[in-house]
């Protein structure tokens, strides 16, 4: 184990009261049900706390929507608001290690891909977004002369914000960070399985900046009790990630209130297509695998299904294999650990059950298994699995496992490629592995997904938008993108022709 993870200090943290943040202030959830953060490697509970009720939730909602009225924050000058973004950014790193392990101990990720991935991220986005606050014009529209027609950006008002427990404190940055810096009042909703490092960082947010009452506010509470913020009419805009069921009825409960705005981003089946003329073929098998497998599995971008030209599938498959049986199961703190338990016992359920589908509907040729032996005895670990000539039509080819499974296809020709990776209801990002160069720009045109990776599967970065087509979501967060879904374009008409 490394001598840099502060598990000592995370002892003493987890022991202390665990409240909302509201109106500026620590408080108690309103409801007499408590939630139990549980550590997915051993079953342990981290800590405990009593969850906000939808009463809670719309009072939250109205002292936010009054604080966005009287302009506590859409009035601050944008440069007070970068100055703040940066502050943010700064705290994340002074407190890296702290948040890495928070962010570990109830999503079972590694403490490295905390460190490497997550964390580090989350400051890079409250500086990214820092330097928007004054570069996201209005424009003027050629009209007719006489007339000048010039457009406004404004706020857009209360923004819910709903973040997903694969990737806690990133996902909650990157909702937080634009909605702040482009004047709206915010309420954050981590999920209740990994709320730990939104916590900590609102701790350090109070302790340490100087930001107005009820601008930023945070509530831990559960899925039944967060509809509330889909539903309000003082909440005028939702970001939610998550599954694409949860995201049709916040579609649903948008409609039924006050047509808040929405950005969601939900699920994927996503497709890596592996050509018979591949370039470095050992090394794009390696980077797919990678991406795949890591993180558990629980990833809505990762590519689940991989389509394998027939000359190559044999090789590929083989590789794959031994890569897959290689990987050692355990404590995500540990040293020489390559992948760790799933985030909940819900979500381990959900993949055992996938799993049992897949063997009745193809072959089995990794994994397949709980990993819960020995040391492991307690937790969700799911060995890496892989299902080989999949039907394209099967389940597990179909339908979004969000665990460490696998579907290997084949195929013959480009065309036949394009329509097995289109025949999902997920069009999230899809990956084209070949060295001719016109064909793959030509089968990008032809798939019907928001991201494409040539060459290179997984490649993000924050002034590059990220989301999906089709079910896979409505709008773009990172980058420019995610911001119109934070403001209101005004359009101002002045005459002064003739009267």
């Amino acid at each position: 184990m490394s001598n840099n993870i502060p598990l000592a200090w995370a002892q003493e943290w987890l022991a202390t009261p665990k409240q909302q943040y509201i109106n500026g202030e620590w408080v108690d959830g309103a409801s007499a049900e408590s939630w139990a953060v549980k550590n997915p490697a051993n079953g342990e509970t981290l800590c405990s706390f009593p969850i906000a009720d939808a009463d809670q939730v719309e009072q939250t909602a109205a002292i936010a929507n009054q604080r966005h009225q009287a302009g506590s924050w859409s009035k601050v000058s944008r440069t007070e608001r970068a100055n703040l973004l940066r502050e943010i950014a700064r705290l994340i790193r002074e407190n890296v290690e702290k948040l890495a392990l928070l962010e570990t101990l109830p999503n079972g990720k590694l403490f490295s891909e905390s460190m490497a991935d997550d964390i580090p991220t989350c400051a890079d986005i409250f500086d990214y977004y820092a330097g928007w606050t004054d570069k996201y014009y209005g424009e003027t529209s050629p009209v007719e002369d006489g007339f000048l027609n010039y457009t406004l950006q404004e706020p857009v008002g209360v923004c819910g914000l709903i973040a997903p427990w694969n990737f806690p404190l990133y996902q909650a940055s990157l909702k937080i960070a634009p909605a702040l810096a482009m004047g709206n009042t915010v309420i954050i909703k981590p999920s209740e399985y990994t709320p730990l490092t939104t916590i900590f960082l609102m701790e350090l947010i109070d302790r340490e900046l100087d930001i107005p009452a009820g601008v930023l506010n945070m509530l831990l509470t559960d899925g039944k009790n967060a509809n509330q913020l889909t539903l309000s009419h003082n909440v005028h805009k939702v970001s939610f990630t998550g599954s694409t069921g949860v995201g049709r009825k916040i579609v649903q409960n948008s409609g039924a209130s006050n047509l808040k705005a929405a950005t969601l981003e939900l699920g994927g089946k996503s497709p890596c297509i592996f050509f018979e003329d591949t370039p470095d073929l050992d090394g794009a098998i390696d980077r797919a695998f990678t991406v795949m497998f890591s993180h558990k599995g629980e990833k809505c971008s990762e590519p689940t299904r991989f389509l394998i030209h027939d000359s190559i599938y044999d090789y590929v498959l083989d590789k794959l294999i031994t890569k897959a049986e290689a990987i050692k199961c355990g404590d995500p703190l540990a040293e020489g650990v390559d992948q760790g338990p799933q985030c909940n016992e819900v979500q381990f359920n959900k993949i055992m059950e996938y799993i049992e589908i897949g063997k009745t509907e193809a072959n089995l040729v990794a994994g397949g298994y709980a990993d819960t032996e020995g040391d492991n005895a307690n937790g969700f670990f799911i060995r890496p699995t892989i299902f080989s000539d999949v039907d394209p039509n099967a389940r597990i080819a179909q339908e979004e496992i969000f665990g460490p499974v696998l579907s290997c296809i084949r195929f013959n020709t480009t065309e036949e490629a394009v329509a097995i990776a289109n025949s999902t209801e997920y069009g999230l990002a899809a990956g084209i592995y070949t060295a001719d160069v016109s064909r793959a720009h030509r089968v990008a045109e032809q798939l019907d997904a928001g991201m494409l990776f040539i060459n290179r599967y997984g490649c993000y970065g924050l002034a590059a938008p990220f989301g999906g087509f089709k079910q896979s979501g409505w709008g773009k967060e990172m980058a420019i993108h995610s911001l119109a879904s934070y403001t209101k374009n005004k359009g101002v008409w002045v005459y002064y022709g003739d009267a």
